[in-house]
């Protein structure tokens, strides 16, 4: 039986808002394998949020366990879970967060500094991945100097880089239009079908449908889990 790239086992969170508490995620207990492409969605308020962030590694739950490739992240402390993140999680941002006076591909290389992998190597994994998202002509272009969805490849490459585990894409579209958007929803079918995680999170029902699985939230628990019915479901064995 194929091991759960992730999994998840009564996670809980909550918060202290004066002298309420906010129980933003309830008993939430999912698997997602290797190879699979999810949507998180879910109204404003619903946990997707709070969800992403602990998949993420940028918070941990308050109760619960959370296991990444067969590790409990859920307990580590914070230089711990900078590791995990580094090593195991690449980000796709709806802001796209690349450094301005950066070029593509110094942005692209640089989780590889944190990893302690000298310049050279740096340089030839980054054009490597930018000549997979279809830049290979805009390595020395700065943000400024790119379109929208340019920009947003490069923040594609930047999370390949690395070989994660997982790609976590927060609302990837979210500052892009229509025509650009199916482009980069292209961009991580092809990325899916290499053999990457891919989890999506987003309010877009359109953008949503483009994974193969979607996980509905509200009111902090799993309200469905169902398979999307328009796609053709790739799986490969771990």
């Amino acid at each position: 039986m194929q091991k759960a790239l992730i999994n998840l086992e009564e996670l809980t969170k909550h918060y202290k808002v004066g002298t309420e508490t906010v129980k933003a995620l309830r008993s939430v207990s999912l698997s997602i394998y290797k190879n699979e492409y999810v949507a998180l969605m879910g109204p404003s308020g619903s946990g997707k949020s709070t969800l992403m962030n602990i998949l993420g590694c940028l918070d941990s739950p308050t109760s619960g366990r959370y296991y990444l490739n067969g590790q409990d992240v859920s307990k580590m402390i914070d230089n711990q879970l900078a590791e995990i993140r580094n090593k195991e999680i690449g980000f796709v941002f709806q802001t796209f967060n690349l450094l301005p006076r950066s070029t593509a591909l110094d942005n692209v290389a640089l989780p590889m500094i944190y990893s302690g992998i000298g310049k050279g190597g740096r340089n030839h994994r980054a054009l490597e991945v930018l000549d997979q998202v279809g830049l290979s002509d805009r390595v020395d272009h700065k943000p400024n100097e790119l379109s929208g969805g340019q920009r947003q490849r490069v923040a594609v490459a930047r999370a390949m880089v690395n070989n994660p585990s997982i790609i976590l894409a927060d609302e990837p579209t979210g500052n892009l239009d229509s025509k650009t958007s199916i482009e980069i929803m292209g961009l991580f079918e092809e990325i899916h079908q290499a053999g990457n995680t891919i989890i999506l999170v987003t309010h877009e029902e359109d953008i949503a449908l483009h994974a193969h699985r979607i996980i509905r939230l509200r009111d902090g628990i799993v309200e469905s889990d169902t398979v999307n019915p328009n796609v053709i479901t790739i799986t490969q064995n771990a």
